[in-house]
């Protein structure tokens, strides 16, 4: 009998902006299966893919049977980079299509994607290509060990129940707190790019991706996304960016505040800034009907967050592994 991935009647491709509708019941077929926690609306997918620097003539691959999509690769490479170019690979099987393949062949292609837009964007650098999972999704884990990757980094999803009471932060004397504008968004950047220097794997972002997703996606919440500045030289000392998905809430039941982005200039550090941030961000996000906060944190993180966020009453829901291999 002929193996899916030679199965005449399958169609592989790249992904195209009109997918939109058929990408996200694909990943909610995944959600319901591997649990991450994340559910989409076809607005939602037509953002992710229609990202400025995903290349998807040369970054994607979608498998489809008929119109129906059953699996995707997608290779995001890094527009700045310095040293290393790690390009994150992300990609799913339908749970129906699982065991023929077809996730082999994905998997393939998307680091063969990597390897293909770092000689285009960064062919100076070394190059790491990324895949990160669900420590509980077995299946992905090994077919990443089966590629060659090893795993590199854990992160821990975490989240906060807002009715159980939010831990009282003063803002630090001699400091005030912004909600974001227009007129700060720039600001915000320029901490998001400082405080994550020493941060794994990070780079600077760049103004065109930062505007066009981090404060351009419909989830983005200005209303609960802060700024804390210095009183006496104005200059911004800490920042909190947050998302929230209608999707999530729908399938859920729960508002979720997920603070997406929480940064504190080096300068800054050790004066109760990020706490202070996070426990003002969780009491506007009650007083406007949310039921939860959540956030992702490297689980070395080398600035302690972690120690910070369950003092400040999150706790882990579940840990995500980072797989990598260099080439």
């Amino acid at each position: 009998m002929a193996t899916e991935t030679s199965n005449p009647t399958r169609t592989w491709r790249p992904v195209a902006p009109g997918d939109a509708a058929a990408f996200a019941v694909l990943l909610n077929a995944i959600e319901d299966v591997d649990h991450f926690g994340e559910f989409f609306g076809e607005e939602d997918v037509a953002e992710m893919i229609g990202d400025p620097v995903l290349d998807l003539a040369r970054g994607s691959l979608g498998a489809f049977d008929g119109d129906v999509m059953v699996g995707y690769s997608l290779a995001k490479h890094k527009p700045l980079a310095v040293e290393v170019h790690r390009v994150m690979v992300e990609g799913g099987v339908h749970p129906a299509y699982r065991r023929r393949g077809i996730g082999a062949r994905l998997l393939s292609a998307g680091i063969a994607s990597a390897r293909e837009l770092h000689a285009i964007h960064h062919p100076q650098l070394r190059l790491a290509v990324d895949a990160q999972n669900n420590e509980q999704n077995a299946g992905a884990l090994a077919a990443y060990s089966a590629a060659g990757m090893k795993p590199i980094r854990w992160y821990s999803q975490m989240a906060h129940d807002l009715g159980n009471g939010i831990v009282d932060v003063p803002v630090p004397a001699g400091f005030v707190v912004e909600a974001h504008s227009a007129d700060n968004s720039d600001e915000f950047l320029a901490v998001r790019n400082e405080a994550f220097l020493d941060h794994w794997g990070a780079v600077s972002m760049p103004a065109e991706q930062w505007h066009s997703t981090m404060v351009g996606w419909q989830s983005f919440r200005p209303d609960l996304s802060f700024l804390l500045r210095d009183g006496a030289t104005s200059a911004a000392a800490g920042m909190l960016l947050t998302h929230s998905w209608d999707s999530d809430t729908e399938a859920t039941g729960i508002r979720d505040a997920h603070f997406m982005l929480i940064g504190t200039r080096s300068a800054y550090r050790k004066r109760g800034v990020a706490g202070a941030l996070i426990a003002h961000a969780e009491q506007a996000a009650r007083a406007g009907g949310y039921g939860q906060a959540s956030l992702t944190v490297d689980s070395a993180s080398p600035t302690g967050a972690n120690g910070l966020y369950e003092r400040a009453g999150f706790a882990v829901t579940s840990t995500h592994v980072r797989y990598a291999i260099e080439f």
